[in-house]
């Protein structure tokens, strides 16, 4: 049972629930049942409204960019194929000295495991001290020649400071970003991986599903 489990696909987005934790200046997210086939109704039927960036989530270019990409053209070889889980020890924020320890190369998806995940998603209220990816940590990982990177909480960059620098430098120089990721359960390494965003026409970002399967048991 458990060599079979290893094998298995495992799911690392954030589920929807009504009244879940998001960004402060977003809308809550409010998913409601108006149709009930316990009240008489033909069918069960759900409404949801909540913002593009709530829960596990793509940015486009478009979410800091003008006339930046939107979420309807993100390649798609960009958010499947071979991901590096990188465990960040850091208590404040990712830096360049601790990406220097790792192997980062031009066109790698880099997804960080942070505090993040085991204490930040057990709590509906908005956590303001997050880790984050600084300013000189954006820097190295443009350099370096990323095509995604993806973090353990609502945004990639500061709360407490201007967290649109990370966003702008990123998105600007062609690094899609996933936020909202739980990698709690995840041991740093290498991994199949497919992160697909919601098709929205023209749109700054998307709820996304995203797995990871370790790779040396691919098959794909």
């Amino acid at each position: 049972m458990i060599n079979r489990l290893k094998k298995s696909w495992v799911d690392i987005s954030i589920p929807l629930k009504d009244g879940m934790v998001h960004w402060p200046d977003d809308p809550p997210v409010v998913i409601k049942r108006i149709g009930n086939i316990e009240n008489g109704d033909a069918a069960n039927l759900s409404v949801l409204s909540m913002g593009a960036h709530s829960g596990t989530h793509v940015d486009a270019p478009l979410h800091f960019v003008k006339n930046g990409e939107g979420i309807d053209h993100i390649p798609l070889d960009t958010v499947i194929g071979r991901a590096q889980v990188i465990e960040i020890k850091d208590p404040e924020s990712i830096k360049p000295e601790e990406l220097a320890e790792h192997r980062i190369r031009n066109g790698d998806r880099i997804l960080f495991k942070t505090r993040n995940s085991p204490h930040t998603w057990q709590d509906d209220n908005f956590t303001k001290d997050f880790i984050f990816i600084s300013d000189a940590a954006a820097e190295f990982l443009v350099n370096r020649g990323v095509r995604l990177v993806g973090i353990d909480y609502l945004s990639v960059g500061s709360f407490k400071h201007d967290g649109s620098r990370v966003h702008h430098r990123l998105l600007s120089s062609g690094v899609w970003i996933i936020e909202g990721l739980n990698l709690a359960n995840i041991t740093p390494g290498n991994y199949d991986f497919i992160c697909l965003p919601l098709r929205i026409v023209g749109g700054d970002g998307a709820p996304a599903r995203a797995i990871l399967r370790p790779l040396k048991q691919a098959n794909i």
